[in-house]
């Protein structure tokens, strides 16, 4: 930039000077010049003098009028030279620093790096997004996945729980109409018994009993329910002979068992109690029929295992 200014600077002194120059050419071309004696065509004009006569010398009359003298020639103005008037130069301007190339080459380099930092920058803002969107639509696709699976879950829930409650109310059913056959076989084998009875002073000898001396309805009806139990019963490995285990039932009129639970003492391993435990409710009803009149809704006694 600076030696742009000094060359401007020198352009404007040098046309300063020729047009000084060119001035004052004009002005001596107009001081030299002389003005030229007009020609015009015709004689010249020739004037005379006339004096004029004193006083008394003139006649009485009146004199002529004269005729009007001509006007002298005026002189001819002198031309006076003028002065050409020069217009004021100008200030020539400051000169304008020379610009640094070194400064432009590294603005140059560091308006590109900004150009590639700023372009970086919106590239990895544009990856983030991309990726953003990407998380999003992943965990979309996720939950949607899940909220099927568990709808599908639930489904499969709903039929199995209604599959249970038509096997739960299949096997209602079924011990229903055992307990009914049950009954008619019990009232049929009752009455047999009664017209036996009525026939024969003695007890029968096929009467369920332990060989006891207890003739009472209630020793058969605890009897009955204990072999109910051990028929049903199946015996894990881990038991032995010896067995003595007080066994807790509570049931309900028609002997549908509501709870069943080995108490103590019990001298059995927990999967023999359990076992014991699944052959109560494997065995119910339980015995009912015949002995409604000493029917017992909690009913504890031994359960015993001394070997086959």
């Amino acid at each position: 930039m600076g030696r742009v200014a000094e060359n401007l600077r020198a352009l404007l002194l040098s046309l300063a000077v020729h047009a000084l120059c060119l001035l004052l050419v004009a002005a001596g071309l107009w001081w030299t010049h002389k003005e030229a004696t007009p020609s015009v065509a015709g004689s010249p004009v020739e004037a005379v003098l006339i004096t004029a006569p004193p006083a008394a010398s003139r006649p009485s009359r009146a004199p002529a009028p004269a005729p009007p003298a001509a006007p002298p020639p005026q002189p001819r103005p002198t031309p006076s030279p003028q002065r050409a008037e020069v217009p004021p130069q100008p200030r020539p301007q400051a000169p304008q620093p020379r610009p640094d190339t070194r400064d432009a080459e590294a603005a140059a380099r560091l308006a590109q790096r900004q150009a590639e930092e700023k372009a970086r920058r919106e590239e990895q803002e544009r990856r983030r997004q991309e990726q953003v969107l990407l998380e999003e639509k992943r965990r979309q696709e996720e939950a949607e996945r899940r909220e099927r699976l568990r709808k599908q879950q639930e489904e499969r829930e709903k039929q199995l729980a209604e599959i249970r409650r038509q096997r739960e109310a299949a096997e209602r059913r079924r011990k229903l109409e055992a307990e009914r056959l049950r009954q008619l076989e019990d009232a049929r084998r009752q009455a047999a018994e009664a017209a036996e009875a009525r026939r024969s002073p003695e007890p029968p000898a096929d009467r369920l009993g332990n060989q006891g001396a207890d003739e009472s309805l209630l020793g058969r009806y605890q009897i009955a329910i204990q072999q109910a139990v051990q028929q049903n019963w199946l015996r894990p490995e881990s038991a032995r002979p010896g067995i003595r285990c007080t066994l807790h039932i509570v049931q309900i009129p028609g002997g549908e068992v509501i709870q069943a639970a080995v108490v103590s003492p019990c001298n059995a391993d927990e999967l023999t109690r359990r076992s014991i435990e699944a052959a109560v409710l494997k065995a119910q009803p339980l015995p009912y029929s015949g002995f409604e009149s000493v029917f017992r809704r909690e009913i504890r006694f031994t359960f015993r295992y001394d070997g086959d």
